[in-house]
């Protein structure tokens, strides 16, 4: 994704406010051999940038003054009831240096699982993302969950998970492998009912009717 940014010439509070007046958002950006570089960006802009989920976990291409930069979203300050960007920062990337990166999870398949669609549960998403460490360039926007072969009573552990080729998860706490999507049975449902061969039911003869008693 591209963003465009101008060069910030004034700091502190004051010029801050002001700045956001005009619909423009105060930032920063920082890291590598450069000296941080004050930044303003289009507040309407940034504002729809921000609802993408790839802006907050992929490399950003910013144009400043015609030069451009990669770049990651490191922090953003809100106002805490507007609908108000107050600060955003950014931090410069080196393509030979790793990141260390909160990627999403995107889950599919598990209406196809047999714990969904005959085992009467459903799929409890227990991790939503996961902190990496790669390259720049090997950075994905999000890493594919498969639960199509999730069972009732078995859950899915990070182990589980294939990885996009040069990316490594960072690991927590000391659980080395912990559980991402858990199966929970739904109360009060029932398993799907095996449904009964066609020729079998056409191979069953009709009742016949109980004769009369003679009187």
């Amino acid at each position: 994704m591209k963003l465009t940014a101008f060069e910030r010439a004034k700091q502190g509070t004051g010029a801050s406010r002001r700045l956001r007046i005009t619909g423009r958002t105060p930032g920063i950006v920082y890291g590598g051999a450069t000296a941080p570089q004050l930044i303003e960006v289009d507040h309407n802009a940034l504002w729809h940038a921000l609802k993408k989920e790839a802006f907050h976990s992929s490399v950003l291409t910013m144009d400043i003054g015609g030069t451009e930069s990669p770049v990651l979203l490191r922090d953003v300050q809100m106002h805490p009831f507007k609908q108000l960007v107050l600060h955003i920062d950014f931090q410069r990337v080196d393509a030979t240096t790793r990141l260390h990166m909160k990627v999403p999870l995107h889950f599919f398949g598990d209406e196809n699982s047999q714990a969904v669609k005959t085992e009467g549960c459903i799929a409890n998403h227990v991790i939503s993302e996961l902190d990496v460490l790669c390259l720049p360039s090997d950075l994905p926007e999000f890493i594919k969950v498969d639960l199509s072969g999730l069972r009732k009573g078995a859950s899915l552990h990070l182990a589980q998970i294939e990885m996009p080729k040069g990316v490594s998860v960072v690991i927590h706490g000391g659980d080395k492998n912990p559980v991402v999507v858990s199966v929970v049975a739904v109360a009060g449902a029932e398993p799907a009912p095996a449904e009964a061969p066609a020729a079998d039911a056409a191979a069953k003869p009709a009742a016949k009717p109980a004769a009369k008693a003679k009187k």
